[in-house]
Protein backbone atom coordinates (compact mmCIF):
# COMPACT_ATOMS: atom_id res chain seq x y z
CA UNK A 1 0.00 0.00 0.00
CA UNK A 2 1.49 3.41 -1.40
CA UNK A 3 2.38 5.63 2.25
CA UNK A 4 0.26 8.41 2.65
CA UNK A 5 0.95 12.22 1.03
CA UNK A 6 0.84 15.02 3.47
CA UNK A 7 -0.87 18.00 1.91
CA UNK A 8 1.05 20.68 1.01
CA UNK A 9 -0.38 23.59 3.27
CA UNK A 10 2.27 26.02 3.09
CA UNK A 11 1.84 26.29 -0.46
CA UNK A 12 -2.07 27.00 -0.17
CA UNK A 13 -1.21 29.26 2.92
CA UNK A 14 1.32 31.54 0.60
CA UNK A 15 -1.34 31.51 -1.76
CA UNK A 16 -4.10 33.21 -0.08
CA UNK A 17 -1.17 35.73 1.69
CA UNK A 18 -0.87 36.46 -1.51
CA UNK A 19 -3.92 37.03 -2.85
CA UNK A 20 -5.43 39.05 0.13
CA UNK A 21 -2.30 41.66 0.12
CA UNK A 22 -3.19 42.56 -3.30
CA UNK A 23 -6.88 42.62 -2.81
CA UNK A 24 -5.85 45.31 0.34
CA UNK A 25 -3.58 47.10 -2.12
CA UNK A 26 -6.28 47.64 -4.57
CA UNK A 27 -8.75 49.07 -1.92
CA UNK A 28 -6.03 50.88 -0.85
CA UNK A 29 -5.32 52.76 -4.34
CA UNK A 30 -9.10 52.74 -4.99
CA UNK A 31 -9.72 54.54 -1.52
CA UNK A 32 -6.82 56.62 -0.57
CA UNK A 33 -6.14 56.86 3.20
CA UNK A 34 -8.56 53.83 3.41
CA UNK A 35 -7.27 50.79 5.88
CA UNK A 36 -9.13 47.43 6.58
CA UNK A 37 -9.70 47.43 10.33
CA UNK A 38 -10.49 44.66 12.58
CA UNK A 39 -11.19 44.42 16.54
CA UNK A 40 -10.38 41.79 18.59
CA UNK A 41 -12.19 41.54 21.83
CA UNK A 42 -10.59 39.48 24.92
CA UNK A 43 -12.00 38.79 27.90
CA UNK A 44 -10.08 37.38 30.63
CA UNK A 45 -6.47 35.91 29.86
CA UNK A 46 -6.14 32.35 28.74
CA UNK A 47 -2.59 31.22 27.20
CA UNK A 48 -4.59 29.87 24.49
CA UNK A 49 -6.33 32.65 23.55
CA UNK A 50 -3.26 35.02 23.94
CA UNK A 51 -2.03 32.72 21.34
CA UNK A 52 -4.36 32.73 19.08
CA UNK A 53 -4.75 36.34 19.42
CA UNK A 54 -1.07 37.00 18.73
CA UNK A 55 -1.43 34.74 15.32
CA UNK A 56 -4.15 36.68 14.35
CA UNK A 57 -2.43 40.35 14.87
CA UNK A 58 0.62 38.99 13.28
CA UNK A 59 -1.28 37.54 10.09
CA UNK A 60 -3.27 41.31 9.89
CA UNK A 61 -0.43 42.48 9.79
CA UNK A 62 0.96 40.62 7.07
CA UNK A 63 -1.29 41.56 4.70
CA UNK A 64 -1.74 45.16 5.72
CA UNK A 65 -4.99 45.37 7.59
CA UNK A 66 -5.25 47.25 11.14
CA UNK A 67 -6.26 45.16 13.84
CA UNK A 68 -6.99 46.29 17.50
CA UNK A 69 -6.81 44.35 20.64
CA UNK A 70 -9.07 45.01 23.43
CA UNK A 71 -8.57 42.70 26.37
CA UNK A 72 -11.15 43.20 29.10
CA UNK A 73 -10.22 41.69 32.69
CA UNK A 74 -11.96 38.43 34.09
CA UNK A 75 -13.81 40.84 36.10
CA UNK A 76 -15.76 41.82 33.40
CA UNK A 77 -19.45 41.11 33.55
CA UNK A 78 -21.77 40.56 30.24
CA UNK A 79 -23.09 44.38 30.37
CA UNK A 80 -19.87 45.17 30.06
CA UNK A 81 -18.65 43.27 27.01
CA UNK A 82 -21.55 43.99 25.47
CA UNK A 83 -21.56 48.00 25.51
CA UNK A 84 -18.08 47.27 24.15
CA UNK A 85 -19.64 45.56 21.27
CA UNK A 86 -21.80 48.20 20.63
CA UNK A 87 -19.23 50.59 20.81
CA UNK A 88 -17.64 48.33 18.27
CA UNK A 89 -20.58 47.69 15.73
CA UNK A 90 -20.98 51.77 15.77
CA UNK A 91 -17.19 52.49 14.60
CA UNK A 92 -16.42 53.23 11.04
CA UNK A 93 -13.35 52.42 11.38
CA UNK A 94 -14.06 48.57 12.29
CA UNK A 95 -15.03 46.79 9.61
CA UNK A 96 -14.80 42.95 11.45
CA UNK A 97 -15.31 42.08 14.94
CA UNK A 98 -13.83 39.04 16.38
CA UNK A 99 -15.16 37.63 19.85
CA UNK A 100 -12.49 35.53 21.31
CA UNK A 101 -13.74 32.34 22.59
CA UNK A 102 -13.75 31.51 25.50
CA UNK A 103 -15.15 34.32 27.29
CA UNK A 104 -12.95 33.85 30.55
CA UNK A 105 -14.93 35.76 33.11
CA UNK A 106 -15.14 35.35 36.78
CA UNK A 107 -18.55 36.38 36.49
CA UNK A 108 -21.58 34.57 34.24
CA UNK A 109 -21.59 35.67 30.81
CA UNK A 110 -24.30 34.17 28.18
CA UNK A 111 -21.51 33.74 25.49
CA UNK A 112 -24.55 33.42 22.56
CA UNK A 113 -25.88 36.88 23.52
CA UNK A 114 -22.62 38.25 23.15
CA UNK A 115 -21.71 36.54 19.93
CA UNK A 116 -24.95 37.61 18.81
CA UNK A 117 -24.72 41.02 19.46
CA UNK A 118 -22.19 41.54 16.28
CA UNK A 119 -23.36 43.36 14.08
CA UNK A 120 -24.27 40.56 11.20
CA UNK A 121 -21.88 42.87 8.67
CA UNK A 122 -19.28 42.80 10.82
CA UNK A 123 -19.12 39.23 11.66
CA UNK A 124 -16.59 37.66 10.42
CA UNK A 125 -16.28 34.64 12.15
CA UNK A 126 -19.56 33.57 11.04
CA UNK A 127 -20.76 32.80 14.10
CA UNK A 128 -23.88 34.65 14.97
CA UNK A 129 -27.53 33.03 14.15
CA UNK A 130 -27.73 35.18 11.03
CA UNK A 131 -24.56 33.78 9.43
CA UNK A 132 -25.51 30.18 10.39
CA UNK A 133 -28.33 30.67 9.16
CA UNK A 134 -27.61 31.98 6.04
CA UNK A 135 -24.76 29.44 5.46
CA UNK A 136 -27.45 26.84 6.76
CA UNK A 137 -30.02 27.68 3.54
CA UNK A 138 -26.75 28.04 0.90
CA UNK A 139 -26.42 31.97 0.55
CA UNK A 140 -22.50 31.32 0.68
CA UNK A 141 -22.43 34.67 -1.17
CA UNK A 142 -23.97 36.57 1.57
CA UNK A 143 -22.36 35.27 4.56
CA UNK A 144 -19.65 35.17 6.71
CA UNK A 145 -17.97 30.99 7.15
CA UNK A 146 -16.16 30.34 10.20
CA UNK A 147 -12.36 30.39 8.51
CA UNK A 148 -11.81 26.47 10.18
CA UNK A 149 -14.30 25.25 7.26
CA UNK A 150 -13.07 27.88 5.47
CA UNK A 151 -9.61 26.76 5.57
CA UNK A 152 -10.76 23.41 5.32
CA UNK A 153 -11.99 24.31 1.72
CA UNK A 154 -9.02 25.76 0.63
CA UNK A 155 -6.83 22.55 1.64
CA UNK A 156 -9.48 20.46 0.04
CA UNK A 157 -9.81 22.54 -3.34
CA UNK A 158 -5.82 22.62 -2.91
CA UNK A 159 -5.60 18.91 -4.00
CA UNK A 160 -7.47 19.26 -7.50
CA UNK A 161 -9.95 16.75 -6.15
CA UNK A 162 -13.57 17.66 -7.10
CA UNK A 163 -15.62 18.18 -4.63
CA UNK A 164 -19.42 18.00 -6.77
CA UNK A 165 -20.71 14.62 -6.36
CA UNK A 166 -18.07 13.14 -3.90
CA UNK A 167 -19.26 11.38 -0.57
CA UNK A 168 -17.96 13.50 2.16
CA UNK A 169 -18.36 12.62 6.15
CA UNK A 170 -17.74 15.40 8.89
CA UNK A 171 -16.79 13.90 12.24
CA UNK A 172 -18.42 16.25 14.80
CA UNK A 173 -21.02 18.75 15.09
CA UNK A 174 -20.28 21.17 16.98
CA UNK A 175 -21.21 25.40 15.81
CA UNK A 176 -17.69 26.31 14.56
CA UNK A 177 -16.29 23.50 13.07
CA UNK A 178 -18.46 20.47 12.30
CA UNK A 179 -21.68 22.06 11.59
CA UNK A 180 -20.50 24.71 8.96
CA UNK A 181 -18.42 22.65 7.64
CA UNK A 182 -21.35 20.18 6.78
CA UNK A 183 -23.09 23.13 5.00
CA UNK A 184 -20.27 24.28 2.75
CA UNK A 185 -19.52 20.42 1.29
CA UNK A 186 -22.90 20.11 0.98
CA UNK A 187 -23.63 23.06 -0.73
CA UNK A 188 -20.52 22.58 -3.06
CA UNK A 189 -22.18 20.05 -3.77
CA UNK A 190 -20.67 16.95 -2.02
CA UNK A 191 -22.76 14.26 -0.54
CA UNK A 192 -22.40 14.88 3.42
CA UNK A 193 -22.67 12.39 6.19
CA UNK A 194 -22.32 13.84 9.58
CA UNK A 195 -20.98 11.66 12.61
CA UNK A 196 -20.36 12.52 15.99
CA UNK A 197 -19.73 10.46 19.11
CA UNK A 198 -23.37 8.76 19.59
CA UNK A 199 -22.48 7.44 15.18
CA UNK A 200 -23.69 3.78 15.40
CA UNK A 201 -20.98 2.21 13.29
CA UNK A 202 -18.92 4.68 12.78
CA UNK A 203 -15.95 2.73 11.38
CA UNK A 204 -18.24 2.02 8.06
CA UNK A 205 -19.58 5.36 7.99
CA UNK A 206 -15.20 6.78 7.94
CA UNK A 207 -14.88 4.21 5.20
CA UNK A 208 -17.34 5.50 2.93
CA UNK A 209 -16.08 9.24 2.66
CA UNK A 210 -13.97 10.19 -0.67
CA UNK A 211 -13.44 13.18 1.65
CA UNK A 212 -13.03 12.83 5.47
CA UNK A 213 -12.93 16.06 7.89
CA UNK A 214 -12.78 14.91 11.52
CA UNK A 215 -13.30 17.64 13.72
CA UNK A 216 -14.60 15.79 16.60
CA UNK A 217 -13.08 17.36 19.87
CA UNK A 218 -12.71 13.52 20.92
CA UNK A 219 -8.53 12.14 20.69
CA UNK A 220 -8.07 9.17 18.69
CA UNK A 221 -11.87 8.43 17.72
CA UNK A 222 -11.44 7.68 14.12
CA UNK A 223 -8.42 5.07 13.35
CA UNK A 224 -6.53 5.07 10.20
CA UNK A 225 -7.50 1.74 8.88
CA UNK A 226 -11.29 2.39 8.55
CA UNK A 227 -10.53 4.99 5.72
CA UNK A 228 -10.95 4.23 2.36
CA UNK A 229 -8.01 4.18 0.06
CA UNK A 230 -7.22 7.61 -1.43
CA UNK A 231 -9.31 9.68 0.53
CA UNK A 232 -8.81 13.49 1.41
CA UNK A 233 -8.28 13.78 4.90
CA UNK A 234 -8.36 16.93 6.89
CA UNK A 235 -7.54 16.50 10.66
CA UNK A 236 -8.72 19.97 12.65
CA UNK A 237 -6.94 21.06 15.70
CA UNK A 238 -5.55 19.66 18.32
CA UNK A 239 -6.41 18.08 21.94
CA UNK A 240 -4.24 17.19 25.39
CA UNK A 241 -4.00 13.83 26.28
CA UNK A 242 -2.51 13.31 30.20
CA UNK A 243 0.50 11.96 31.25
CA UNK A 244 1.26 11.43 34.58
CA UNK A 245 1.70 14.74 35.86
CA UNK A 246 0.84 17.88 33.85
CA UNK A 247 4.44 18.37 32.06
CA UNK A 248 3.98 15.09 30.17
CA UNK A 249 0.44 15.82 28.29
CA UNK A 250 0.98 14.88 24.73
CA UNK A 251 -0.40 16.61 21.95
CA UNK A 252 -2.59 14.54 19.74
CA UNK A 253 -4.84 14.58 16.65
CA UNK A 254 -7.24 17.21 17.79
CA UNK A 255 -10.19 16.31 15.48
CA UNK A 256 -9.70 12.35 16.82
CA UNK A 257 -7.54 10.84 14.10
CA UNK A 258 -6.11 7.55 15.83
CA UNK A 259 -3.49 5.05 15.40
CA UNK A 260 -3.44 2.63 12.28
CA UNK A 261 -2.37 3.04 8.94
CA UNK A 262 -4.08 4.97 6.85
CA UNK A 263 -4.52 4.43 3.40
CA UNK A 264 -5.65 8.24 2.22
CA UNK A 265 -3.60 9.23 -0.74
CA UNK A 266 -4.01 12.79 1.20
CA UNK A 267 -3.51 12.72 4.66
CA UNK A 268 -3.98 15.34 6.97
CA UNK A 269 -1.69 18.91 6.85
CA UNK A 270 1.17 19.22 9.47
CA UNK A 271 0.07 21.34 12.11
CA UNK A 272 2.05 24.75 11.28
CA UNK A 273 0.76 25.25 7.91
CA UNK A 274 -3.03 24.08 8.54
CA UNK A 275 -2.55 26.72 10.94
CA UNK A 276 -1.08 29.05 8.28
CA UNK A 277 -3.95 28.17 5.99
CA UNK A 278 -6.69 28.81 8.98
CA UNK A 279 -5.35 31.83 10.03
CA UNK A 280 -4.99 33.54 6.71
CA UNK A 281 -8.28 32.28 5.39
CA UNK A 282 -9.99 34.18 8.49
CA UNK A 283 -7.67 37.43 7.67
CA UNK A 284 -9.90 37.17 4.69
CA UNK A 285 -12.99 37.94 6.49
CA UNK A 286 -12.33 41.38 7.34
CA UNK A 287 -11.27 41.86 3.68
CA UNK A 288 -14.72 40.57 2.40
CA UNK A 289 -16.39 42.61 4.75
CA UNK A 290 -15.08 46.10 3.44
CA UNK A 291 -15.85 45.09 -0.13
Amino acid sequence: MAPAEILNGKVVSMQIRERLKNQVTQMKNQVPGFTPGLAILQVGNRDDSNLYINMKLKAADEIGIKATHIKLPRTATESEVLKYITSLNEDLTIHGLLVQLPLDSENPINTEAVVNAVAPEKDVDGLTDISAGKLARGDLNDCFIPCTPKGCLELIRGTGIQIAGRHAVVVGRSKIVGAPMHDLLLWNHATVTTCHSKTANLDKEVNNGDILVVAAGQPEMVKGEWIKPGAIVIDCGINYVPGECRWRRKAVSGGGLGGGRCPGHQMKPLPCFRREVLKLSMMGLPVGACS
